[in-house]
């Protein structure tokens, strides 16, 4: 356990590092690229540091919250191979997770075009696998299946994402309701000994996050130049959200445990 909790803390450190390297070989003059859809309003509250190699440092270090979770996942908490909720599917639900903390770093660190593109790639990466996941537990579907369906919905998104950049807000929340309503309505049933509290607590994280997203975007609560900034807290809460949904999957327990 301590190796494994040692190295989900250096491999997070790691990205931080290879993320900074990465913008400190093609930066900081970020006006050499095409500008993030959202600066055509505005990309949150943040007031970007105009000509620094990090133009919104408290959304982009607060993004790392997702790839912490995501380290811990893979390599601390999904140790036992014996639950349903194993193997694959928990270390592409990690990396999933560490994508969409990456991504952002790069969105809120530079505002380009090619940083939304990630940071919403993330996004789709892993809401297409919940969605995913959720049918296959509902329809019982095999691997194959699975993984063409899940193959579908991520070229469809990452699709829309390339021809209509304006759409990925609305997107990504069509997935996540169609989500939320199979895994209740459906896929919940068939999960013997599944701990629902754990998914209503993520539920619940979301909601106070988008509040804030709202606050933050509408400029409600905004002090561009502070530290602690509405987004941040969005990000942190998210992350909060990914715990609560791997905790989910993993206290599901197999028909013979069940039985037990």
């Amino acid at each position: 356990m301590t190796f494994r909790v040692f190295a989900a803390i250096a491999l997070s450190l790691l990205s931080v590092f290879a993320s900074v390297a990465l913008l400190a070989a093609i930066g900081p003059d970020w006006t050499r690229f095409a500008p993030a859809t959202c600066l055509a309003t505005r990309c949150f509250c943040e007031a970007p540091r105009t000509g620094a190699l990090i133009l919104q440092p408290a959304n982009s270090w607060s993004s790392f919250g997702f790839v912490i979770v995501g380290f811990w996942v893979m390599l601390v908490a999904g140790r036992r191979t014996s639950l349903p909720f194993s193997g694959f599917p928990v270390i592409w639900y990690g990396l999933s997770a560490i994508v969409i903390g990456v991504g952002s770093f790069l969105l809120h660190a530079t505002l380009t075009l090619w940083g939304q593109f990630w940071d919403v790639v993330g996004m789709y990466l892993f809401s297409a696998f919940t969605l995913t996941y959720a049918i296959t537990r509902w329809r019982a579907l095999s691997q194959t299946p699975a993984a063409l369906l899940y193959l579908a919905l991520c070229a469809v998104l990452i699709g829309m994402l390339i021809v209509v950049p304006e759409t990925r807000r609305w997107m990504f929340a069509v997935v996540l309701v169609a989500d939320i309503a199979v895994e209740l309505t459906f896929a919940r049933p068939k999960r013997p000994g599944v701990e629902v509290r754990w998914y209503l607590w993520g539920i619940a994280l979301q909601v106070a996050a988008f509040a804030i997203w709202i606050a933050d975007l509408t400029g409600t609560w905004c002090d561009g130049g502070s530290l602690v900034q509405g987004h941040a807290v969005w990000h942190l809460l998210n992350a909060g959200a990914v715990w609560c949904g791997y905790r989910y999957y993993r206290s599901e327990r197999s028909f013979q445990g069940a039985a037990a």
